[in-house]
């Protein structure tokens, strides 16, 4: 599932599509609330805390909604819902969705709405805009005074506006012998962070993941960096923590295992963290991020996909990586992010030098991407962007 920057845009744009006017139509496609209409209403709010989403509307109602592994919420024009000029929900077209100005857009995915009307979950329309929710998880109505139950379990978000670093750190601090890798996607500690984000502040930090709480020498420069990274990003649908949006550049350690790692050439390793049912897969450099007790292994110790595992505020899934394997050094300050090795992180020079490359190029000749950022590909080689 997205991460929090990525639940915080989604909350953004919908924020856009329904603050401010009055419902049209509102269903929820779930036993427990299939009878309840609000329609007439006006929506007051859209807001994210941490991965949960809350639709404020009138009358003090909360809708709660969890994307998790699968879910989604769409934007479509009003005249795309069932009603009007006999357009149906899952037909194909255009997704739009408002802009700054609230102005609609479109996206760069066309065909995006054509998703199987039996997948809609929830239905929130107004004369202009219609947002519907395909498979997401959690649905709940309550009163807007008694959110708290559903999410007043989460740590500070790290980009809402209670963020309060110090009462983060006093969180982590709690449990002092957890590995710090576990403890980063409490989100009982910090809400938002997910094990992407996991891998690379650690590396960031120069953090073995399974490093005990109380052995990191700076919590609050990690719960720092977290917000720094989450901060940087939740603007844009891309996620970069290196400063570049060039395929197989964003990430520093994250869906790269077995390539150089960007910091000293050493190979990139992974393995399963955590019990069961919160395992998941966790990448590092075991030169920059050396521990006596780290796994030998460059090898998944989980049987699951990582997306298939839940984070520790309730079950929930994590997104998958989408980062293509890559040693060659980003160079573009695209998020607001250092342009040369991030230098407010405290990291070396980035850039892999030509022998790393070489090596890469031999592990994998499929794909390189040399210093001088000319990219080449043998036929059929497959990539998405991250």
């Amino acid at each position: 599932m997205p991460e929090g920057d990525t639940v915080w845009l989604a909350a953004k744009r919908l924020h856009a599509a329904l603050a401010g006017r009055t419902l049209r139509r509102f269903e929820l496609r779930v036993p427990r609330f299939a009878a309840a209409d609000l329609t007439g209403r006006e929506v007051t709010a859209v807001t994210a805390r941490g991965k949960h989403l809350l639709t404020r509307i009138g009358g003090g109602v909360t809708l709660h909604s969890h994307l998790r592994l699968d879910g989604e919420w769409l934007i479509h024009r009003a005249s795309e819902l069932p009603g009007h000029r006999g357009a149906a929900v899952g037909r194909p077209g255009r997704t739009v969705r408002p802009g700054r100005t609230d102005r609609p857009g479109r996206t760069d995915r066309p065909g995006r709405t054509d998703r199987p009307e039996h997948q809609v979950r929830a239905v929130l329309a107004n004369d202009e805009w219609a947002a519907v929710g395909y498979r997401v998880h959690d649905i709940a109505l309550l009163e807007t005074a008694r959110e708290d139950t559903l999410v007043g379990h989460l740590g500070p978000d790290l980009l809402g506006p209670d963020w309060d670093p110090e009462e983060a750190v006093r969180r982590l601090t709690a449990q002092p012998d957890r590995a710090v890798g576990e403890a980063l996607l409490d989100q009982r500690n910090l809400a938002g962070v997910g094990n992407i984000y996991k891998a690379e502040i650690l590396f960031i930090q120069r953090l073995n993941p399974w490093a005990p709480t109380a052995a990191v020498p700076d919590l609050r420069a990690l719960v720092d960096t977290a917000h720094r990274l989450l901060y940087a990003n939740r603007d844009h649908p891309e996620q970069s923590t290196t400063g570049s949006l060039r395929r197989g550049e964003q990430h520093w350690v994250h869906g790269r295992a077995g390539r150089p790692c960007r910091r000293c050439g050493g190979r990139i390793q992974v393995a399963g963290q955590g019990a069961a049912p919160y395992a998941r897969l966790t990448f590092w450099c075991p030169a920059c991020q050396p521990a006596a007790d780290q796994p030998a292994t460059d090898q998944p110790e989980a049987d699951q996909p990582e997306a298939d595992q839940p984070e520790a505020d309730q079950p929930e899934a994590d997104q998958p990586a989408t980062d293509q394997p890559g040693a060659d050094q980003p160079e573009a300050d695209q998020h607001g992010l250092d342009q040369h090795g991030l230098d407010q992180h405290g990291l070396d020079q980035h850039a892999v030098d030509q022998h790393a490359v070489d090596q890469q190029a031999a592990e994998d000749p499929r794909e390189v991407v040399d210093p001088g950022g000319h990219r080449s590909s043998s036929p059929g080689k497959a990539g998405t962007i991250g």
